[in-house]
């Protein structure tokens, strides 16, 4: 061959090695399509060996009802902290009960105390197991996290939430005592005829824009223990973000209200079926809660609140959250011609054994 080599003229030599590459890669494409046809054909027989699996439980009568069952008697509890849109967010779940038949239940505590007594979280986790006729059930309201592990209960609801910029949520919080909103125009709010601004209470230090009244969404998540509630406790930030990780099954955000919807609407359609196209034709206009006469605070104001200790703990569950939140996101959602989409199913089963027959 090498002689053969030496003797051909150079065009020759060339071409032979030009046929030689077609040939390869001619080859390897071969190669290529075989692996991608016996892909597809395991794909086909595991599809096809799941479907036979799945029309024998069809058979088992028992098993099928048990498996509806589990879906009819599913709870959700959104334990929704003050001013992050948890009234337009609800509103979604109003609009869309009927239709997908669920009940939507109102958590209304005295004073709107977040915190239960003892014996009111026994009646709770009691209320919330064991009332059937309110299966499937929406639980909504101003409630710090319960841990149902607790009572002995095995079968724990599905908790989710939204948050919100620490500041901005203080900031509407703040107008809202003394402003209202566009929601329920004529209710008579608790610092009703204050006028002062926002940037005015942080430059005399007043008590409700204290650095103090950040420490909000901490304690929410963090539960029911009395550290939860001991502002500025480190202790209380790991375990709310700890309850986020492990007890939630999804945390949004309030700049990004659609994308938590359009989430939930696929991962739990039985409550959520149809919430997307709703908030996005209806939702925006009718269900944004607002509060009047809001002003945006200043940057020295902003700057003044970010040299607190607390700030800078809120902050960092606030960012620990979106991350989190991001991060769900990125690996359910794709865009395309700048729309979102949610993507179909990427997983299947294949090698199930036994072998059918």
């Amino acid at each position: 061959m090498g002689l053969l080599r030496i003797m051909m003229p150079p065009k020759l030599q060339l071409l032979a090695v030009v046929a030689f590459a077609v040939a390869m890669l001619f080859l390897e494409n071969q190669i290529q399509k075989l692996e991608e046809s016996r892909s597809k054909l395991e794909r086909a027989i595991a599809r096809h060996e799941v479907r036979e699996i799945e029309q024998r439980h069809t058979m088992d009568g028992p098993r099928q009802e048990a498996m509806l069952d589990e879906e009819e008697d599913m709870v959700i509890i959104y334990n929704r902290v003050p001013k992050t849109a948890s009234t337009s967010f609800t509103n979604i779940a109003y609009d869309l009960c009927a239709k997908n038949k669920y009940h939507v239940l109102h958590i209304n505590t005295t004073k709107n105390n977040p915190v239960m007594s003892l014996q009111d979280q026994v009646r709770f986790v009691k209320n919330i197991t064991s009332w059937k006729e309110m299966k499937p059930g929406f639980y909504h309201g101003h409630v710090s996290y319960l841990d149902f592990a607790k009572f002995g209960v095995k079968k724990k609801p599905i908790y989710i939430n939204v948050i919100r910029d620490p500041i901005e949520r203080l900031v509407s919080y703040y107008y809202f005592l003394r402003f209202g909103d566009d929601y329920r125009p004529g209710l008579r709010r608790r610092k009703q005829g204050d006028k002062k601004t926002f940037d005015e209470c942080v430059a005399e230090g007043g008590s409700d824009c204290a650095p103090e009244k950040l420490w909000l969404q901490i304690p929410f998540f963090c539960g029911h223990s009395s550290e939860c509630w001991n502002v500025g406790s480190r202790w209380a930030m790991d375990q709310a973000k700890y309850n986020l990780i492990n007890e939630y099954f999804l945390v949004g955000v309030t700049e990004e209200l659609e994308d938590f919807i359009m989430l939930l609407e696929a991962a739990l359609p039985r409550f959520f079926r149809g919430a997307t196209e709703l908030y996005r034709t209806v939702g925006k206009k009718s269900h944004l809660r607002k509060t009047t006469e809001k002003k945006l605070p200043t940057k020295q104001t902003i700057a003044k609140l970010q040299q607190s200790d607390i700030w800078k703990m809120e902050n960092e569950f606030y960012e620990f959250a979106l991350e989190q939140f991001q991060f769900i996101r990125a690996h359910a959602v794709r865009e395309k011609d700048g729309d979102l989409y949610i993507l179909a199913q990427n997983f299947f089963y294949e090698k199930i054994y036994p072998k059918s027959n």
